[in-house]
């Protein structure tokens, strides 16, 4: 089995956005609901693409099962 068969994806959808004040570049903390996984925390340095209003309920697909990591005050 090759590594890129261990990686789980799954889509989400965006719950909340902000700006990411506590970083040195620009970037938005993300909540996402995946359902039966629950929700979870991201960060994201697509400031110069969105605004965090306009991606509010939008799907994502993400990796869930990397190990977490901390992004300066939150658990990724």
């Amino acid at each position: 089995m090759g590594y890129f068969s261990k990686i789980e994806m799954r889509v989400g959808t965006i719950l909340h956005a902000e700006i990411f004040k506590e970083v040195t570049k620009p970037a938005y903390k993300i909540t996402i609901d995946f359902g039966d996984l629950g929700i979870r925390k991201t960060s994201a340095q697509i400031t110069q693409l969105y605004e965090p209003a306009e991606i509010i309920g939008k799907q994502v697909i993400a990796v869930v099962n990397f190990p977490t990591k901390q992004i300066a005050n939150i658990q990724s």
